[in-house]
């Protein structure tokens, strides 16, 4: 798979754009000028690019900031369900798994 397809194919990957916009965003180089060496259309790079620079600015934005106390129970609480949702998709992959290896046994009637 290449780094420009994402695993349904259809579009970039999430990888591929945020690339695409730093080589706008850590140049002096435009738009256009990236766009048509990566052969993506101008107004999907702006977007990458413009997305981008939102994702970096509001990274630096709540770094200096501490957390209320609203926002740190807010981020245990995301934190566990976080947990909690990992180990179900440890356990569904090894339901799967085993299902996959070991199928049903048909009698030969419907």
């Amino acid at each position: 798979m290449s780094p420009w397809q994402s695993q349904e194919g259809s579009s970039p990957s999430i990888e591929y754009k945020t690339e695409a916009a730093h080589r706008v965003i850590d140049s002096d180089r435009t738009v256009r000028e990236v766009a048509r060496e990566l052969s993506v259309l101008e107004s999907s790079l702006s977007t990458w690019v413009r997305n981008e620079r939102r994702r970096i600015e509001a990274l630096s934005g709540t770094s200096n900031e501490p957390l209320s106390t609203a926002e740190r129970a807010e981020l245990v609480r995301l934190r566990r369900l976080v947990s909690e949702q990992d180990k179900d998709l440890a356990f569904l992959g090894k339901a799967a798994a085993y299902f996959a290896s070991n199928p049903p046994k048909t009698n030969g009637s419907r």
